[in-house]
C-alpha cells in the first residue's frame, strides 16, 4: 500500500477536448496530449495549436498537469518547424513533453532547458544503462517498456532514484505485441509508420502459422501450415492492473498511465474514475481490495479480455488473446435453445450480469448477430428471453457488448466540475471591501488581493454578513470552490447584490489569472527561447552548400551481420571487410552458454585476424540476464568492436572496456543529424531503413565532421519488423521446425526465436538496393551491410561476393555500370527470400 504522502500519480490520456475535461472531472492528476503533428496517435482528434493552448489552461486552471506527445521520429527536413514547435509548448505553459527521437530531446534541451523531458515507451528503456542515458541527457521522467515485469522495475529503482529520474508505466488499455518503437510491420505492409504516429494495427489481422524445411540459402521448402484454433496470432489482450493496484501502487513507479487516446470521453471517465477511487482508498490507509462491481464496469466500457501483462508475469495464454482481436463485451450467458420461428432464445446466464434496456448485445456465432435491447427482457431464474433473427446455435455465447447505463453514469462524471480549494478572507477599509485569495498552485501557495467599490452607509435595510457570505460562495462553473471563508464586516453597508457579484468575479478572476501565470514561464525566459530558436534555424534551414557527395578518401565498407561460425568463414570468403556476429547458440539460460559464447567469438576472432573487422553483434533488445553474462566477457571476447541497438549501452560498454569501439545498429532509430550528434561515441551508425534517399543525403551532408560516426545503411536482408516476448513458436510445441513464419494475404514473414527467448518476424520480402549502390556512395554514406542471419552458410557467400563486385562497378562508375548493376540484382534475387523490395528507399513513409 502507497503511504499517504507518496501516492503516484494518475495519468489520463486525452485525444480531445472532450476526452481531457473527462479525465480532468474523472480525477486525473495529469493528461498526456498531441498536437495535430509530430505525436504518435495521428488519428485520434488531436489538438490545434490554439485549441492546445485551451487545453493547457483549462487543465491548469484545475491543477492538474498537461505533458505533451512529441513522440514521433523527425527526419532533418522537419527539424527546424520542430524547434518552433517546442518552444511554443514552453510558451504555453507544457508541464513536460514525452520524446522518442534522441535528436529531439537534444532540440529541446538546448531551446528550452527549463521545459521537463519525459522519455516515450518508444524509446524503449528497459534496463539500468537506458536510465543512466536518460539522466545524462535531461530527461526527468522514463516511460518504461511494457514488456517489463515489476520485479524487473524493482531493480532498475535505485538507479532512478540516485540520478532522479522518475519511472512511469502503464497500467490499463491496450498493448503492443511488440516493444514500442522496434515494430515497422505496418510500415512494410502499407508505408504507415508506426514511427510517425500512423500505425494501421496490423497484429490485430488473421494470420496463419507455417514451418517447414530450410535449403543452405535459407530459402524455405515443404512448408506446411500448423493447425490452430486460433487466427489472430498477434493479438494481445487488453491491459488491467486494477486487480492489483494496491501491488502496484506500492512500487517504485511515480506515475500510472492510462492508455487510449483513441478512445471516447466516456471511456476515459469511467476508467479514470475507478482507477481515481482506488488509489485515492489506498493513499488513505483503507484496506482495499478489488471491487466486483468496477471490475466489471471496466470489462464493459471495453477489452479484449484482461491481463495483468508482462508487469505480473503474465505470458501466453495469460497475455495473449488470440481468437478474436476487437471488444470483448462481458459473457452474459448461453444459448440454451432457440426458436427461429419467433424469433426467440432462451439464454442460460452464466452469473450476476442481467440484460438490461439499452444493452448492445451480441451472439458469438461464425456471422456475428448483434441487437440492441429496447424492453425489459423476460427474465425466469437464471434464463432469459432475447429475440434473435433466424436459428442461433444451441451453446452460442451472449456477451453484453455495451451498456447504456454505463454511459449515463460517464456522463454524469463528466457534468460533474473539479474545483481548486480557496482561502478568502474580506476586510473592509473605510467601507471599502477589500478581498484575498490563497490556493495551492504549481509551485506552492499563490494568494492575490482586489478591491470592491466603496460601500454606501445604509440608509434603512444594511446588509447582513449572511448575505454576502452567500453571494461570495457561488462560485459554480469557475476552477474554485471556496473552502475557508473569513470576514470582518463592520456592518451597517449596503450595496447592490450585482456590485457583490462583480467583487466575487473579481477575486476568482484574479486566481485563475494567477493560477495561469504561475503555470507559465514569464516573458522574459519565453523571449531567450525565441532568440535560441532563430540562431538554431539559422543553422536548421541553412540550405546545403554544393551536390550532396561522399568524403574525400572515404572508405566504403561491406559488412554481412552473421550469426554462426559458418556465417563468418562465408562472409570472409565473400570479401567482407567487416562481420557483426550475433552468435545463435540455445537457450541463454542452458548451462555452459557464457563458456560456448566466449569460445565462438574468440574462434571468430581468430578466423578474421588480418582480414576483417570482426564486431560483436549484441541483440536488439538485451536483458538483465544477457548483460550480466555479456559484460565481464567483453575484456576475453577478441572481438574489437561491440554493435548495440538500444539507448545506454555503449556508454556502460565503454565506461568497462575503454579500448573498444562501439557502433550502433537499426534499433537506434537514427532518423535525422542531430540523432546523430547525440550518438557520436559510436564508430558506425546503421540508418533507419524508414528514411528515403533524400531523406538519407540530407542526413548525411548534415552529420559531416571529423567526430562525426560512419554511416552505414542495410541494403541486402530481411529487415526485422517485430521483435516481442511472446514465444509465438511455442504454439506448435516441441523444437521449431528449420523455417518458421505467419502468412497472411501479402506474403510469408519469417519468424525466429532468439537466445533470450524473443521472437523476431521479418519482412516477406528481402529488401536489395544493389542497383541504387552509385547513388548510396555518393550520399555520403560509408558503409553498406547485408542481414545474413537465418539463412544458412551459403548465402553471406554468395550475396556479399554480389555486392562486393556491386561496390567495384559502382566506383568505376563508367557507362556499362546500370547494365552491370541490373544483372547482379538479377543474382541477388534468385537466392533471396520472398522476393525483393527497394523498401523505403525511393519514397520513405507515407506522411
Amino acid at each position: 500500500m502507497p503511504s499517504p504522502d507518496r501516492s503516484p500519480e494518475l495519468l489520463a490520456p486525452a485525444g480531445s477536448m472532450e476526452a481531457l475535461k473527462a479525465a480532468v472531472a474523472a480525477g486525473a492528476d495529469a493528461v498526456y496530449l498531441s498536437g495535430k503533428r509530430f505525436g504518435a496517435r495521428r488519428f485520434a482528434a488531436n489538438f490545434e495549436l490554439p485549441e492546445l493552448e485551451q487545453a493547457l489552461d483549462y487543465a491548469h486552471a484545475r491543477g492538474v498537469r498537461v505533458y505533451v506527445t512529441v513522440n514521433t521520429l523527425m527526419h532533418d527536413r522537419e527539424l527546424s518547424e520542430v524547434a518552433g514547435y517546442l518552444v511554443e509548448l514552453y510558451r504555453m505553459g507544457a508541464d513536460a513533453v514525452l520524446v522518442q527521437d534522441p535528436g529531439v530531446a537534444a532540440l529541446a534541451r538546448e531551446l528550452v532547458p527549463e521545459l521537463e523531458l519525459h522519455a516515450s515507451t518508444q524509446m524503449p528503456i528497459h534496463h539500468a544503462p537506458g536510465i543512466s542515458w536518460a539522466a545524462a541527457r535531461g530527461f526527468k521522467r522514463a516511460v518504461l517498456a511494457r514488456e517489463l515485469s515489476l520485479a524487473e522495475i524493482e531493480a532498475l529503482a535505485p538507479t532512478a532514484r540516485d540520478l532522479g529520474v522518475g519511472l512511469e508505466a502503464f497500467v490499463h488499455g491496450a498493448l503492443c505485441y511488440c516493444f514500442s518503437g522496434q515494430c515497422l510491420l505496418s510500415s512494410v505492409m502499407g508505408g504507415r509508420s508506426g514511427n510517425r504516429g500512423m500505425c494501421a494495427q496490423p497484429c490485430r489481422k488473421p494470420y496463419a502459422l507455417m514451418r517447414g524445411e530450410q535449403d543452405p540459402f535459407g530459402q524455405p521448402g515443404d512448408l506446411q501450415t500448423v493447425r490452430l484454433p486460433c487466427r489472430y496470432l498477434l493479438s494481445t489482450r487488453d491491459l488491467c492492473l486494477y486487480p492489483a493496484l494496491d501491488r502496484v501502487a506500492a512500487s517504485p513507479l511515480q506515475a500510472l498511465k492510462i492508455e487510449g487516446r483513441m478512445r471516447s470521453p466516456e471511456y476515459v471517465a469511467l476508467v479514470v474514475s475507478i482507477y481515481r477511487r482506488a488509489l485515492d482508498r489506498l493513499a488513505a490507509g483503507e484496506d482495499w481490495s478489488p471491487d466486483r462491481r468496477d471490475l466489471l464496469d471496466l470489462a464493459l466500457a471495453f477489452n479484449r479480455e484482461f491481463t495483468g501483462g508482462y508487469l505480473l508475469g503474465e505470458k501466453g495464454a495469460e497475455l495473449m488473446g488470440r481468437d478474436l482481436p476487437d471488444n470483448r463485451g462481458v459473457l452474459l450467458g448461453v444459448v440454451e435453445h432457440c426458436d427461429p420461428w419467433r424469433g426467440v432464445a432462451t439464454v442460460k446466464m452464466a452469473g450476476d450480469l442481467r440484460p438490461e434496456v439499452g444493452d448492445g448485445l451480441v451472439f458469438r456465432t461464425r456471422e456475428e448477430q448483434g441487437l440492441v435491447v429496447h424492453r425489459s427482457a423476460k427474465v425466469e431464474g437464471d434464463r432469459a428471453l432475447l429475440p434473435v433473427k433466424g436459428e442461433v446455435p444451441r451453446g452460442t455465447r451472449v456477451m453484453v457488448t455495451r451498456r447504456a447505463k454505463l454511459g449515463e453514469r460517464a456522463r454524469r462524471i463528466m457534468e460533474s466540475s473539479r474545483q481548486i480549494p480557496l482561502d478568502l478572507q474580506i476586510s473592509w477599509q473605510d467601507a471599502v471591501p477589500l478581498a484575498r485569495a490563497a490556493f495551492p498552485g504549481p509551485g506552492g501557495r499563490l494568494e492575490v488581493e482586489v478591491s470592491g467599490r466603496r460601500m454606501a452607509p445604509a440608509v434603512r435595510r444594511p446588509l447582513a454578513g449572511q448575505q454576502i457570505e452567500a453571494q461570495l460562495r457561488r462560485t459554480g462553473g469557475t476552477p474554485f470552490f471556496i473552502r475557508r471563508l473569513d470576514m470582518s464586516y463592520p456592518g451597517g453597508l449596503y450595496a447592490t447584490l450585482g456590485e457583490l457579484n462583480q467583487l466575487r468575479r473579481d477575486i476568482l478572476a484574479a486566481a485563475e489569472d494567477s493560477l495561469l501565470q504561475a503555470s507559465r514561464p514569464d516573458r522574459a525566459s519565453v523571449a531567450k527561447a525565441h532568440a535560441r530558436l532563430e540562431e538554431l534555424r539559422a543553422e536548421l534551414d541553412c540550405p546545403l552548400s554544393g551536390e550532396v557527395t561522399a568524403r574525400e578518401n572515404a572508405p566504403y565498407e561491406l559488412t554481412a551481420c552473421v550469426d554462426s561460425l559458418e556465417g563468418v568463414e562465408g562472409a570472409l570468403e565473400g570479401g567482407c571487410d567487416r562481420i557483426c556476429l550475433e552468435p545463435r547458440l540455445g537457450a541463454l539460460a542452458d548451462p555452459g552458454y557464457q563458456k560456448r559464447l566466449q569460445e565462438l567469438l574468440q574462434e571468430a576472432a581468430g578466423l578474421c585476424r588480418g582480414r576483417a573487422i570482426l564486431a560483436w553483434k549484441w541483440p536488439r533488445l538485451t536483458g538483465k540476464d544477457f548483460l550480466d553474462l555479456a559484460f565481464p566477457l567483453l575484456p576475453g571476447a577478441g572481438v574489437a568492436e561491440v554493435v548495440v541497438e538500444s539507448l545506454g549501452l555503449a556508454e556502460a560498454i565503454l565506461a568497462a572496456c575503454p579500448g573498444l569501439v562501439v557502433s550502433g545498429s537499426a534499433g537506434l532509430n537514427v532518423w535525422n543529424h542531430r540523432t546523430v550528434r547525440q550518438l557520436r561515441e559510436m564508430r558506425r551508425l546503421t540508418l533507419s531503413p524508414e528514411l528515403s534517399a533524400e531523406q538519407i543525403a540530407v542526413l548525411a551532408a548534415r552529420s559531416r565532421g571529423p567526430r562525426a560516426p560512419g554511416l552505414e545503411i542495410l541494403a541486402q536482408g530481411s529487415l526485422e519488423v517485430m521483435v516481442t516476448k511472446d514465444r509465438l513458436l511455442d504454439l506448435v510445441g516441441g523444437a521449431p521446425a528449420p523455417f518458421n513464419a505467419i502468412r497472411d494475404a501479402r506474403g510469408i514473414f519469417p519468424v525466429y526465436q532468439d537466445d533470450q527467448g524473443l521472437t523476431h518476424s521479418l519482412n516477406s520480402r528481402e529488401t536489395c538496393l544493389i542497383d541504387h549502390l552509385p547513388r548510396i556512395l555518393e550520399m555520403g554514406v560509408h558503409a553498406v551491410a547485408i542481414d545474413a542471419r537465418n539463412r544458412g552458410c551459403r548465402y553471406p557467400r554468395e550475396m556479399a561476393g554480389i555486392y562486393r563486385e556491386g561496390l567495384q562497378r559502382a566506383q568505376e562508375a563508367d557507362g556499362s555500370t546500370r547494365a552491370q548493376l541490373e544483372d547482379l540484382k538479377e543474382r541477388a534475387a534468385r537466392i533471396s527470400l520472398g522476393g525483393i523490395t527497394a523498401g523505403h528507399f525511393l519514397r520513405g513513409v507515407a506522411e
